[in-house]
């Protein structure tokens, strides 16, 4: 809604605005309103994307994360073929781009959002490591152990142990 409204306020309508894309009706984009747009999407904490590339890897970005972080249902084919699946492209090239424009790999980047998302489950301290690695659809424990430790840089135990230390302030 945000975005669309930085656009009405420029007298431009989009016929659609979707996560990380905004069609307009209107051809041509004059240097001034353009510049407008960008700014007040800036000031907004969005980013204008110009470049195809950018733009692909942006809309990657979104659904590993919505994938990561939001989703509640397991997933049931092998990450790749989702995303060939939800952005209509060969996983090749979407694999191509992201690691030219990121130098990381999709499939670490997604590994870096569970972990993101362990850290979020752990610091609640609701949930056991078990079921933390249920939910993000780990094999088992030891799997999310390792790829924590390796992330992190601390066990899963340590970090959330860490969590507990009060800071000087405070004591």
């Amino acid at each position: 809604m945000a975005v669309e409204d930085v656009f009405n306020k420029q007298g431009l309508y989009p016929s659609n605005v979707v996560l990380g894309e905004v069609n307009l009706q209107e051809a041509n984009l004059t240097i001034s309103k353009y510049q407008d747009i960008r700014a007040a999407l800036e000031n907004l904490g969005f980013e204008l994307l110009e470049d195809k590339k950018k733009a692909i890897v942006t809309q990657i970005k979104a659904v590993i994360v919505e994938l990561a972080h939001y989703s509640k249902e397991p997933l049931k084919v092998n990450l790749s073929e989702y995303l060939s699946a939800k952005l209509s492209t060969d996983y090749a090239s979407l694999s191509t781009t992201f690691s030219s424009e990121e130098n990381n790999t999709i499939e670490h980047y997604y590994i870096q959002q569970k972990i993101e998302k362990a850290k979020e489950l752990l610091s609640y301290g609701e949930l056991t490591l078990s079921e933390i690695a249920f939910q993000l659809n780990y094999s088992s424990v030891a799997h999310l152990s390792a790829q924590f430790k390796k992330e992190a840089g601390l066990t899963p135990s340590q970090f959330k142990q860490d969590l507990k230390r009060q800071t000087l302030d405070k004591i």
